[in-house]
């Protein structure tokens, strides 16, 4: 299989790497770039193409789907809470000072 070669793909990887290159492109990430990253997600998803061999290929794991929610807000979780509270204080003065305009 030459590099770059996607026939040892099953149609469901195909599927799911065109979906993630897509939400790359929505945030702005170059074509190419969405395509490598898209490609690589799959990858460590699924363990790479699952086309040849007995069984077709081991389950995907979804781990980088998994990812992102698990990581969301932990930053915020680790500063004090005097610090929070200060801060959303300040973001609702901001956002009334806003809608004044």
């Amino acid at each position: 299989m030459a590099r770059g070669d996607k026939d040892k793909y099953t149609d469901k990887q195909k599927r799911k790497a065109e979906h993630i290159e897509e939400g790359y492109k929505e945030q702005g990430v170059s074509e190419e770039e969405a395509e490598r990253r898209a490609w690589a997600t799959v990858n460590k998803d699924s363990g790479g193409g699952n086309k040849s061999g007995s069984g077709r290929g081991k389950p995907d794991t979804n781990v980088s789907a998994k990812k992102g929610g698990r990581l969301g807000g932990e930053a915020a979780a680790r500063r004090p809470a005097a610090a929070r509270s200060t801060s959303a204080k300040k973001a609702a003065a901001t956002r009334k000072r806003n809608a004044a305009h």
